[in-house]
């Protein structure tokens, strides 16, 4: 019994943390529109933007929807992501994640 308990268990883990995930594709598209700050592969050119490559994906949701819902403040930020839906930074998140 508790070895059906734990499979139970393991598979509602793999099916939560998969429903997080974004999808890389669609976020390097969105991506284009953080490129002149960031950098086109989310290393930025300029040392006052943080770079974005190889962030973690939660660290980075967590931070866009800061920025987004205002608990975090930058005028330039609120602007580019106030528009963007918890799919948008969740997808943006798995791009930026994704690159080494």
């Amino acid at each position: 019994m508790k070895k059906i308990s734990w499979a139970i268990m393991v598979l509602m883990l793999s099916a939560v943390s998969q429903a997080w995930a974004g999808d890389a594709a669609a976020g390097k598209v969105k991506a284009a529109q953080c490129a002149a700050c960031h950098g086109a592969a989310g290393i930025s050119p300029m040392g006052i933007y943080p770079n974005l490559a190889g962030q973690k994906e939660q660290y980075l949701v967590k931070q866009i929807k800061a920025f987004r819902d205002g608990e975090r403040k930058d005028p330039s930020m609120k602007a580019m992501v106030s528009a963007l839906s918890d799919a948008d930074i969740a997808n943006l998140a798995a791009y930026y994640a994704g690159i080494k």
